[in-house]
This record gives structure tokens, sequence and C-alpha cells, in this order.
């Protein structure tokens, strides 16, 4: 069904060191239908695909759990994982970017008012009328042989606003909170931090806070196997590119050190390309690391603290994705409003032969202008991404007109895999694919729903 490893490993040696282009395969815009950006019309108006694709749909908003509960509503970011001993199955963590005190479904909705909450011990945070915050995670098993759910529970629960996160090499989910919330009207603690759900919890997990990895507006994360080290990006007009340094490899609740990415040569650089320096696609920037302080912020500042000292300001960070190439291993994020057209950058990173290390300035990390929209018919922004098999990046939009899934080739080819044929047009979210690379798994917000792609996805191999 795939590319051949030859071609897997040209596409993944282009990705590592191409300048790309900025084409469009199928352009697409608000007015265009599903055939005229090369897509099939779906007759049940849910998701039009490529040619030769299908779906299918799970798991959505107020549908009664596998543990007695309800889905939440607000998909969002979402893991893939391996089952043991059981290769045609996968299970996904699953965000739900639920607010403090937003009226959305919520997983203990159905809980008669007179009865005590399940798990409630497992609870991180209530509202002041006592009822549990509406965010954290969900847990599927799905099997791709048969294409069944075949489970689903709640697995972290009293959280807020759970918008992207990252998996882990021993087999968790990093759920981040996108929210400065603090004590009072709505929550009864503070939020803004990063939890871990191990992938095989058969329910709630105990949740812990993971302070050391800073409070602010979290959205995605990434770790190097190599090093243990966590990327981490934030979703704000002034937001910054983190990494935290672990205590102990893979024991993040051990604590660490945060610090936030700066441009060797150009302190407080703006990387946005709107005004000032332009970053050229292609060009690597070397940079060095700027140790944070006082990292639980209780006032919102870490990005403002860490710009004043230095620190290299991105626009609206989110999507990330971790890759394996031939050159080495690098993280790709998404800058959602970044760029002159305000429609989105891609962004990769390289880690330093010694990242982390005393020796790490002998030889520093490489920042490189990976991609740049020039408008929206292109793409409009670039939110939630993962590196497919076949080594190109998978890109879910969160614009303001029609939702749409592209490919991006190695070349800077964008190309249309899918778009929210819902007349709400929200956004995509939780790209991820199966282990064993035949589904491509992604979340459609509101009404809210996960999708389970499959198809001819060598097709979708255009350089």
């Amino acid at each position: 069904m795939f590319a051949s490893r030859r071609h897997f490993l040209r596409s993944a040696v282009a990705m590592a060191s191409a300048a790309p282009a900025y084409t469009a395969l199928s352009g697409c815009s608000s007015t265009q239908s599903a055939e005229s950006v090369g897509l099939i019309a779906d007759p049940e108006g849910w998701l039009d695909l490529s040619p030769g694709f299908s779906y299918v749909r799970i798991s959505p908003t107020g549908e009664t759990m596998s543990d007695g509960l309800l889905v939440p509503a607000r998909h969002d970011g979402m893991g893939a994982f391996a089952v043991e001993g059981a290769p045609e199955k996968v299970r996904l963590v699953r965000n739900h970017e639920i607010s403090a005190g937003r009226n959305e479904v919520g997983a203990f909705d159905k809980v008669p008012a007179d009865q005590a909450f399940p798990f409630k011990d497992m609870i991180y945070d209530f509202s002041p009328d006592g009822a549990p915050l509406k965010g954290g995670t969900t847990t599927l098993v799905y099997n791709t042989k048969t294409q069944n759910l075949e489970s689903s529970h709640l697995s972290l629960a009293g959280t807020a606003t759970n918008c992207a996160g990252g998996v882990t090499p021993w087999g968790s989910w990093l759920t981040c909170e996108e929210t400065y919330e603090l004590p009072g009207r709505h929550a009864g603690k503070a939020h803004g931090f990063v939890f871990e759900v191990p992938s095989t919890s058969p329910g709630p997990v105990q949740p812990i806070a993971l302070t050391d990895m800073g409070r602010f507006k979290h959205e995605a994360a990434a770790v190097d196997p190599r090093t243990g080290i966590v990327y981490l990006t934030e979703d704000h007009e002034e937001g910054l590119f983190y990494r935290f340094l672990p205590n102990a490899k893979g024991e993040l609740v051990q604590g660490g050190r945060l610090q936030a990415l700066a441009l060797m040569d150009q302190a407080g650089a703006e990387t946005h390309n709107r005004s000032g320096t332009d970053f050229i696609a292609g060009t690597a920037l070397p940079v060095r690391w700027i140790d944070l302080d006082h990292v639980k912020a209780p006032d919102g500042d870490l990005h403002l603290r860490g710009h004043a000292a230095g620190a290299a300001r991105f626009v609206r960070g989110e999507g990330m994705a971790w890759a394996v190439e031939p050159q080495g291993t690098a993280v790709y994020f998404a800058c959602t409003t970044g760029g002159k057209a305000k429609k989105g950058q891609i962004w990769r990173y390289r880690p330093s032969a010694y990242e982390g290390t005393a020796d790490e300035a002998s030889a520093p990390g490489q920042l490189v202008l990976h991609y740049e929209s020039p408008s929206a018919q292109v793409m409009d922004m670039c939110d939630n991404l993962v590196a497919a098999p076949w080594g190109h990046l998978i890109i879910c939009e969160d614009g303001d007109n029609d939702q749409f899934v592209h490919g991006l080739s190695p070349t800077g080819d964008v190309y249309t895999i899918a778009r929210n044929a819902h007349p709400g047009k929200s956004e995509f979210a939780g790209a991820c694919f199966s282990p064993d690379g035949t589904t491509l798994f992604v979340n459609v917000q509101t009404p809210g729903a996960t999708y389970a792609i499959t198809g001819p996805w060598q097709n979708l191999v255009v350089s």
C-alpha cells in the first residue's frame, strides 16, 4: 500500500535539506466545491476525501463510553500507540479542549445530581459549584483490521482547555492546557500546565501537574527519544519556543529545567516575517537556549520575561511533529498566524549532537524556516501536524474558511487529503497515524468526532 522504502528515504532526505517552494497542487478556498479541489463529495456531509479514500466516524460528542460516562466535547490533539501483542489494534489518547466555565458536554454530565462523581479522587479540579472541570483526555482502542471501535474511557479528568500535546517514547501522552485560568469564578486551582497520561491506563490517571514545565498557554509537545528532552510550543501572539531538560530521562514528574530558544546572532528576534528581518526558507540559524526562572508564572508573564532576556518570539506556536531523517532527527512546529500573509509558518529545529550539555555551544542546534503559506488559498493557518510514514508532513488547518487536511511534500508542494464538509467549518485537529501506517486518525472539533481514514496513501506521494 505504501511508497517503497527507497522512495521514503529519498523524500526524507529532501525534507531535511530542501528549501521549499510555495506550490499548490490543489488550491483551496471557502467558495470551491469538493470536486474543484480534487476531492470526492461525501453524501453523508461529514468529510470530503481524495479519490479512493474512505473514513469511519467514531466516538462523537455525547456518546456513552465503555465506562458509562459521556464522550466530552471539543475533540482536539491526539496520539496513537501500539497495543502490545495486537498489531491490528491502536490506542488513541485524545484531548478535549473545554475551557473552565464553558457550557459543553462533559464526561460526567449524566451523573445524577444526588450521586457522587465516579473517580472523584482522580479529578484534578472542580468549579465553585462542585462540578468537575470538563477538560481532560479520553482513551480509545480501535481495530484497524475490522475498522471498529472496541472500547473508550475517560483517562484524565478535571483539567481545562486541553489543546494539543505529544507522545513520549515510553508510551504516554503529554496533554497540554492552553489557558491562564486561575482560582476564582470558574476553577479552584491554577491551570496552564502539562499532564502525563500513560496510554495503557484502564481508567482515569492521578492528575499531576508537571509544574516545572512552565505555566503558559501550552499547545504541543515533542520528545527527543535520544535525550528525553521535551520541546514545547506556546499559542500566544508573543509566544516562545521552549525546551524542558528533565532531571531524569523518562521521569518528567521528577522535575527539570525550562529554557527558551534564542537566535545566536539576534537577541529577541521576531520570526513572523511581517516586519524587520526577513527569514528565508532553508536558511539554517544557529541557536542558544536561555534559562527561565519562576516558571509557575502566576502572572502569566513567562513569555514576556523570556523575550526580555533575548528569546525569539513565534506567533501562535501550535502543532509539533518529531521526524527521523537520514540527516538526523528534527522537530517541526507550526506558527498558525506567522508569515507575511498571516496564514502560517512551519519551522524545523534540528538539535545539537550535544543537546542540553555543556558542549552544546561548540555545535549549536539549527533552526530553519521550512515553509510559509503565501495565502489562504494554499494553506489557511496550519495547526496540528504529524510526520507521515512516507516523509511528508500532514497538516490540519484552523483558519477562517473551509477547513482542510493537507499534505506538505519535502519540496513545499501542498496537496489536499480531506475537507470538513459539515456546515460549521470547524477546525481539524489531532492528526496521527496508526503504528502500522494504514490509518490516519483526525478529529473535527465541533460537532466533535474522530475519523479513521484509509486509502491509497501511495497516490499522495508527489515528490
